[in-house]
């Protein structure tokens, strides 16, 4: 993997770009802070200034803004932890206050993208109990679903929108489990028990190879065996054929934007969270397996995708080069060879949403910044030290990634574990109409305990970054 490169500035150590099997950093039992805000806290390249424009948001998770260069912000109405809030979509006003434009059922919950043009806003709801949906709402708050019913009750959810040159709408689906086999690690998530036959559905036929995993059974007394693509208890045979359907899991999908039949555009990722349009061409970031489940896969990197039509990207069997061939392989054979990522993130750094700087007045003109929500361990295997809780710039040319925002230290993490003001868990990052201020979605405080996830309602904050 690609190392960060370090602002010679900051003097401190910064997260992993690997992960090492030693043990999880910190106590898992730790109870954060109440949150404080203070700038000062975040270490900027020379020259900037860090302000934040909003506070006390529940789950925000995603940032879009009108013609006239309003904020908006949608709250996810849901973390990882099973909290289910109510989703939102909210207008920052310039004094800071808040105005709800729309309110959403919890069963829709997390939302967790938003895109704006013509008067409307489109929101994916991301489908954690009564699967996804892509919604268009009106500036007072009408809504009308585009596209319901999406696939993703399980790990990942659907994502995106974002609109092409096209006239189309894209979006996302993350992959129900982390590596092709329903376990005891989707119960831990909550949705095995609410959906027990639910699965990944692969985007074209596949064949498979008869793999199967055995573990205890979390539904019902003894032993159960599972196969790929295929309900928890439900073993695999040698060159057994799984038919793609459309939609499906862990793909990039798109509609005309008054809704319609989804067409395939890609597929074979993990969990694409983030997706952007840039000079006509599709990019995304890609969450990559955790070490948890019966076919743990330690060490994958996250990606960041220039996206091709039609191409298959190497879930379950692969992420890029990183085979997960000890694991034992899924398909009988690969679609495609799989391409070559523009970047490689640090194992568990979680990059999600991201922006392209077109602006000399804000600088770095041609980069791409992308927000990290930082890792979940133990939950997602075990790490040297924390990871992501960061925004950081890549070279698309290069492949070459630099810290940009990140909290000062000793050590990487979360402001909350530092006892600072700075960032806890950036989602969104989106530039300003005029290219001259960027924005920063913070998810909030969200610490991993022995019970799992323990989110904090009303840590969220917007963050705004501008050039002194």
């Amino acid at each position: 993997m690609r190392l960060y490169r370090l602002f010679s500035f900051i003097g401190l150590l910064t997260a992993c770009t690997s992960c090492i099997r030693i043990g999880p950093y910190g106590d898992k039992n730790f109870n954060p802070v109440t949150r404080t805000i203070n700038p000062a806290d975040v270490a900027l390249p020379e020259g900037y200034k860090l302000e934040a424009v909003a506070q006390g948001l529940t789950y925000p998770s995603a940032i879009t803004f009108d013609e006239n260069g309003t904020l908006y912000v949608i709250e996810a109405g849901y973390s990882y932890g099973e909290d289910f809030q109510t989703p939102r979509l909210v207008r920052i006003n310039a004094d800071g206050s808040k105005q709800t434009i729309l309110e959403g059922d919890p069963k829709t919950a997390p939302w967790n993208g938003v895109t704006y043009r013509n008067g409307y806003f489109y929101i994916a709801e991301g489908g954690e109990t009564a699967g996804g949906n892509i919604v268009r709402v009106s500036r007072t708050g009408e809504r009308r679903v585009l596209i319901a019913n999406l696939p993703t009750m399980g790990d990942h959810h659907t994502n995106g929108p974002v609109i092409g040159n096209d006239n189309y709408l894209y979006f996302s689906t993350g992959t129900a489990t982390n590596s092709g086999i329903v376990g005891e690690d989707n119960f831990k998530f909550g949705w095995l028990k609410r959906h027990p036959n639910f699965h990944d559905i692969p985007c074209q036929d596949i064949t498979l190879t008869g793999r199967n995993y055995t573990e205890k059974n979390v539904l019902a007394e003894g032993k159960v065996t599972t196969g790929a693509f295929l309900p928890y208890g439900t073993p695999s045979t040698p060159n057994q054929v799984i038919k793609g359907q459309i939609p499906c899991s862990g793909a990039v999908m798109r509609i005309p934007l008054e809704g319609g039949q989804p067409e395939l555009v890609a597929w074979g990722f993990r969990n694409p969270f983030g997706l952007l349009f840039h000079n006509n061409q599709l990019y995304l970031t890609d969450n990559g397996f955790d070490d948890r489940g019966s076919r743990p896969v330690w060490a994958a990197p996250d990606f960041l995708w220039r996206v091709e039509r039609g191409r298959w990207y190497g879930w379950p069997d692969h992420a890029a080069d990183f085979s997960v061939q000890p694991q034992g392989q899924l398909l009988a054979s690969q679609p495609n060879q799989v391409p070559t990522p523009l970047a490689r993130f640090g194992c568990h750094s979680s990059a999600v949403g991201m922006d392209f700087s077109d602006s000399d007045a804000f600088g770095y003109r041609g980069e791409v910044f992308v927000a990290q929500f930082g890792d979940q361990a133990p939950d997602v295997g075990k790490i040297y030290q924390h990871v992501g809780y960061k925004v950081v710039r890549v070279n698309p040319g290069t492949g070459v990634i630099t810290d940009f925002a990140v909290n000062k230290g000793r050590k990487n993490g979360p402001a909350s574990r530092q006892k600072s003001g700075g960032l806890e868990r950036p989602v969104d990052v989106k530039f300003s109409p005029d290219d001259r201020a960027m924005y920063i979605a913070d998810f909030g405080v969200m610490e991993i305990t022995k019970s799992g996830p323990a989110p904090k309602k009303q840590t969220g904050v917007i963050w705004r970054i501008t050039k002194q």
